[in-house]
Parts: C-alpha cells; structure tokens; sequence
C-alpha cells in the first residue's frame, strides 16, 4: 500500500539532496523544502502546484502530484531525506544562496531555449519547434509517417497551428516559476553575510537579468503578460487577479530593469565557468531586442508600420484586449519607438566589446581546414583588410566557426549572451541532436533535417547576384531560368568546393550557402572518425540511394536538401544515433551580428531625427535615417560573409532596404530561432507562411538526376497562417489561478 503525505504548501521550494530519511518538517515559517543528496542541489519546485507527495510501498521512489492527481514528476528516495529551511537559513549560506541563483538559470532551459532540437515526441510541455520556421524542417515525429509519434508533434502541425493550450507550456510554467526565484533572491541576499558587498550587488544584477529575461521570453511567446509584484508572489493560496499588461508596458519593463541589471553587474565578459551569466553587454542586447520587437509593426501601429500587402489586416490588434476591453497592442503608429531601438543597440555597439569573429585566411588545404575558397573581385572589400574587407580573412570558416564548436565560447568576440551547456537537461533538445538529426544516415545520423527551396533561394551568388530562377515557383522571379548541368571530373574544380556531379545550380554561390546547405552531391567530411572509409564521404539524396527517400522510413530530407550549420567537420557518430562524438556547441542566444542588422532595421524606419540619451547618460545620441550608420549595421555583415555591398540606390530607397534586411537576417541568423518571431513582429507570416513549401523531386532516382533538380512542391511539409498564430495560447490552467487573465484572439 502506497504511502500518502499531505503537507501544506506554503512557497516555492529549493530541493537538496544528501542523507538517507523519509521524514518532512512544516511549520507556518517555512518557505523551502529541502532534500538532500551528497549536498547538491538538483532542483527546485513549486510548491503551489504540488498538493500530494505518493511514497511507493519499498519508499524507493517519491511521486508528486498536484490537486488534481495528475503526476508533476516523479523522483527516486535512495540516499534521499527531506528539511524545511526558511528563506533566512538558505540566504545566510553562501552556497545555498549561490544553489538557488544556478537553479534560477536553469529555468531558461527546456522549453525556453532559444536555438533547441524539438524534443524526444513524447514530453508535449516541453516542446520546442521554434528553430523551424519556414525554411527549415524536421522529417522527424511525423504522426502521417509514424503513426506512434502524436498529432501535434509534426513540422507540419506546428506550422498549421494543430496544437493546443497544454503544448510546449513549460514556458509559461518556468518563466513565472523564475520570475519568483528570481525575486525571492533580490529581496533575501543580503541576509548573505559570507559574500562581498561586490558580489551581493553582481549577483543581484544576474537575478534582475534573468526575471526580466524571463519576461522576455514569454513577451516574445505569447505577447502581453502581467507584471506581477512582491504582493502579487506573496500570496499563499497561489490566486491572483492580475490583468496583462500592455506590450509597451511589458517591454519598458524589461528594458528599465535591464538598465538596473548593467549597473549592477560587475563584468563585461565572463569566463569558461561562468559563460552561462549575464554581463553588461547581455544586459544591453535584450533591451534592444525589446525594443526593436516593441518598434515593429505588430505592436506598434500595424499596417501604418512599413509596407503591408492587402491580405493583411490589423484584426490581431482589434481583438488582443483585457477584460475591461483595454488594447494590449497599441494600434497608433510611433516612429519614435524605432529611433529608442536604434539607440539601444548603439549602447551595445558604443560599449566597444564586441565584434564579428573572423578566420584568417588559410592557403593549406586539409580535409579538416580546407583553404580559403577567394570571392570574386568587386573592386571594394575585396582589396581591403578587416575589417574594411575580406581580403585577409577566409569568409566561409569565419561564419562556420561561430557555430560549429571550434571555438570557446569565452574566445568568441560576438557572443553576447549565451546558455551554459552545463545546465541542458534534456539531450533531445540540444543542438548536438540539431547535428544528429542532420547528418546523413550513412553516417549514422537520422538525416531529417532540412531546408526548403525557399532558403536555397535566398542565398546569394558569390557576386552578389540572385541564384537564377530566385523564387519563380512562388512567382517571385525575375523571368530567369535555373541553371542546368553538372559539374564533371574535367571541370569540377573550377567551382569549389563543388565535387563531380553536383547540381551547377549549387556553383558559385556565396560562403555562408557553402558553411550552412548540405545539398546533394556535398561532402560530410567526419575527419576524425577513425575509420578512413568513413571520411570525406560524398552525399547523395536521391530516391533508394541509402539517405534519400524510401518508402518504409522516415529517415530522409524531406525536399532533397539537408542542412549542415552547426556541424564541424570533425563530427562524426560512431555509434549509431550517439552524439559522443560531436563537438559541444554553444548556443548563440545572442551575438553581435544580430545587434547590427536590428540597428540598420531600425535607422531605416526613421523619418525625423531624434536625440537620445545613453543607457548610463553619459552621452546624447542623434538618431536619424543616417546613411553611414545604416551602413555600419550592414557593412560588417556582408564583409564577413565575402560578398559585395548593396548598391548606393538599395541604400536610398527605405522599402528596397526593408527586404534587403530582412533577407540579411533569413540568411545571416538561420536556424537561430530567429524569423520564426521576426515574421510575426513584422506582420510577414501571413504572406510568408502561407506558400507551399517546395524542394526537390525526392522521388527520382539517380538515373533520373536532372529531374531530381526539378523544384516541386512538398508532399510532406504543410504550411499555413491565421492570425491566431501570432501568439502562443496561453495554458488553460492559468485561468484558474489568475482571475483577470485573457486569452490569446483565437485560442
């Protein structure tokens, strides 16, 4: 018979593991309960949501349950005991109080990662698809393919709005428990009298960071949130009445607290142990980004932000209200709030911190560093140095090597912010089985990621040019036709790093196409794998060929084409499905490249001229539609990337720049967990994720080669928009506990 033990639940609790016991202690002060194992802490809960504690008839294994029965998670006993501490026993020790701010970050993983593998199919709470926008899928969990994989697991239900209020909602559930912890921490560590004042004040900065970061993150997710205070976190029977606030409301929030964080924080640049923690700059990059989302036409006027096709409307922000009918989204367009973006991310480039990462150009040629493929000459960058040029530098590692694992994190001048990997809980999310999923079953990966026509397209020729045929399956081409033929044994070396019988549609295009699509006919080089016939080994994805299409498998690239950012050339998989050996990645959650293409985005929406203070006050900003400093947000882009500058007209005229922006950022940040949002703020998905997805004919064979290469629409990946998809439902159990709170228009 199973043990019941009922306790009365008095706060969010922090969980210790470390003596053998199965006792457990309440009192009206307690306000964390304690378990121990070999005095680490593994973590934290809230007691609000667990009612019951079940001890299974050995007492080997403990499962809480909530009011209503359900299982929350389930934990073994052995070696286990439990404690009640008040706020003052923990706070008062040094390493209990340093325990509680670590578990606060890890909150921001799961669900809240921001460049994150989906999951393992099965933990719907925890789902995570918002790496895969428009031009990148996952073949993977495809309930039409593999029946036991669930209905809302798919690319294609996720990009046709089939979830539900209860998908990927640990979100909302971390986000507001960190909110609390966060909290908690700011009003307690001073009771810490084993810490510096110095370290009291820094690690205060880190919890304000992080509470407003998880506002952040659930601003970007769901849209307008409620602030909650002190007294609205105080109250025990976990009940409040709280309506949301306005977007504006909720980004200035964040915003003024960021301000708060980076006078309060000691660094600016951490080291390899604490890579996971905010410094200034982190602090000043996500009030930019919030900034810059709160400037942008979904919260700031709509269809009197930039241009808009007619098909879309402004119903999102007619029907996004409170209880009392207040506007959440504000429907009047103020250009002002593009020159306070503009301004925030000047604060993080003024800083002088940070820069692009540059690899320096290579001549030896070796299957792990190949030498530098030149750009053609464009009579500009390509006879200057860096910064000014790319004569010095070797454009694709330069982009390759930000995201492939060679270098640390800590080395890296463009990481601004960026999670530990230290505090990943769940493997299935990492981008280590972003790589494993990409790379080819011949392998020994599941081969079913991939990227649509779409991002093919976008992507440059090493000129600077369109790809011929650019877009003329959705009718956006200019009368151009794809390119035909193959490259051959004779002439294959006039169009590295192309080998023999590659697509010529696949030649001469710029470096960051060659660091990120693994086309069919590229080379997965796995250099390190010991078994030399398991090197340098050419990929083909045509139907029956061993990684293309087969009909009772779902291990294939769903449009013929696969990915390969994030992969290093020495990854390789000795066991089937095994990420051991692929090298650690660093998530850029955010890096200075995405600082300057928002500041150009932002110049480029300016009419007037603004003059603002710096974060700090120590110096007044001119903000205008300033051609040189738009130049500054895009010139270090391109450059690094080895291809040309826009013309001097592009610049000019601010709609052509928009689109030329937008692509930058489709390129520059794929498969970052980027345009997923980007599309939504700029009221673009409506158009965007309402085209057919189109990719290769996967079911021609080899023999069939040139119709492979025919562009055809997808037969698997299904896409479509309505505005209830501009925000994230908000989780239906939340209405129970917040009386005042509404739900997202169409949920």
């Amino acid at each position: 018979m199973k043990t019941n033990v009922k306790f009365r639940l008095l706060a969010y609790a922090i969980i210790i593991f470390t003596n053998i016991a199965d006792s457990y202690a309440q009192n009206e002060e307690t306000h964390s309960l304690y378990f121990y194992n070999n005095g680490n802490i593994v973590f934290m809960e809230n007691m609000n949501d667990i009612d019951n504690i079940v001890l299974s008839d050995d007492k080997k294994q403990m499962t809480f349950l909530n009011k209503e029965g359900q299982t929350l998670f389930e934990s073994s006993t052995t070696g286990i005991s439990m404690n009640a501490e008040t706020y003052q026993d923990i706070f008062s020790d040094k390493s209990k109080s340093e325990a509680w701010l670590e578990h606060t970050f890890s909150l921001l993983e799961g669900a809240n990662r921001e460049i994150a593998h989906v999951g393992n199919g099965t933990n719907k709470s925890s789902w995570n698809p918002f790496c895969f926008d428009d031009c990148i899928y996952y073949g993977h969990h495809d309930n039409a393919i593999n029946s036991s994989a669930p209905a809302w697991a798919s690319w294609s239900s996720f990009h046709t709005g089939n979830y539900d209020s209860e998908t990927g909602q640990d979100c909302w559930k971390n986000s507001y428990k960190g909110i609390y912890q966060a909290t908690t921490f700011i009003n307690n560590i001073s009771k810490c009298k084993a810490m510096s004042d110095m370290e009291i004040l820094d690690n205060i900065g880190q919890a304000r960071f992080v509470r407003a970061y998880f506002y952040w993150l659930l601003l970007r997710k769901y849209g307008p949130v409620p602030l909650l205070s002190n007294e609205d976190m105080a109250k025990k029977d976990g009940c409040i009445a709280v309506p949301r606030n306005t977007y504006e409301e909720v980004a200035c929030y964040i915003a003024s607290e960021m301000v708060k964080a980076a006078q309060e924080i000691q660094y600016e640049k951490r080291d390899a142990a604490n890579i996971g923690r905010p410094t200034k700059g982190a602090c000043l990059a996500t009030r930019a980004l919030a900034y810059i989302y709160a400037a942008s036409p979904l919260a700031n006027g709509q269809l009197g932000n930039g241009y808009h096709n007619t098909n879309i409307t402004d119903d999102i922000a007619k029907n996004l209200k409170d209880k009392n009918g207040n506007s959440l989204l504000s429907m009047n367009y103020d250009e002002s709030k593009w020159a306070r973006a503009a301004a925030a991310c000047k604060d993080v480039i003024e800083t002088g911190i940070y820069e692009l990462y540059h690899a320096p150009f290579n001549t030896s040629d070796t299957m792990e560093e190949p030498a530098t493929i030149v750009p053609p000459a464009d009579g500009n960058f390509s006879d200057k140095n860096w910064p000014n040029g790319w004569k010095d530098i070797d454009p694709q590692k330069s982009y390759a090597k930000v995201f492939n694992g060679d270098i640390y994190p800590q080395d890296n001048p463009e990481l601004i912010f960026s999670r530990n990997n230290k505090m990943l809980n769940d493997i299935n999310q990492s981008i280590e089985y972003i790589v494993l999923y990409s790379m080819p079953v011949t392998c020994g990966g599941y081969n079913s990621i991939g990227l649509t026509q779409k991002m093919i397209d976008a992507y440059y020729m090493n000129d600077g040019t369109d790809v011929p045929g650019k877009d003329s399956e959705l009718n956006g081409s200019d009368g151009s036709d794809r390119i035909k033929g193959w490259t051959k044994r004779q002439n294959y070396k006039d169009y590295p790093p192309l080998k023999v019988n590659v697509s010529m549609q696949y030649a001469n295009r710029e470096p960051r196409f060659y660091a990120s699509v693994a086309f069919s006919g590229s080379v997965w080089e796995n250099a390190s794998d010991p078994i030399a016939s398991n090197r340098n080994r050419q990929i083909f994805y045509y139907c029956g060929g061993g990684d293309g299409y087969y009909t009772d498998g779902s291990d294939y690239p769903r449009t013929g084409i696969g990915m390969r950012k994030w992969y290093n050339t020495k990854d390789y998989i000795s066991e089937q499905y095994s990420t051991n050996n692929i090298c650690a990645k660093t998530e850029t959650t955010i890096r200075y490249a995405d600082i300057l293409l928002m500041y150009a985005e932002a110049l480029n929406e300016i009419e007037g001229s603004y003059n603002i203070k710096s974060w700090d006050g120590s110096k007044t900003y001119n903000i205008s539609r300033d051609l040189n400093e738009i130049k500054k947000g895009i010139q270090p882009i391109r450059i690094r990337a080895g291809v040309p500058d826009y013309s001097e007209s592009t610049y000019t005229e601010k709609d052509k720049l928009r689109e030329k922006i937008k692509r930058e950022r489709m390129i520059e940040l794929m498969a970052e967990g980027k345009r997923y949002f980007d599309l939504r703020r700029w009221m673009d998905a409506p158009n965007e994720e309402t085209q057919k997805i189109y990719g290769l004919d996967i079911m021609k064979t080899r023999n069939e080669q040139d119709a492979f290469m025919l562009v055809t629409p997808s037969s698997t990946l299904t896409s479509t928009f309505s505005d209830k998809m501009y925000f994230w439902p908000i989780p239906s159990s939340e209405f129970y506990i917040n009386t005042e709170l509404t739900q997202n228009p169409g949920w």
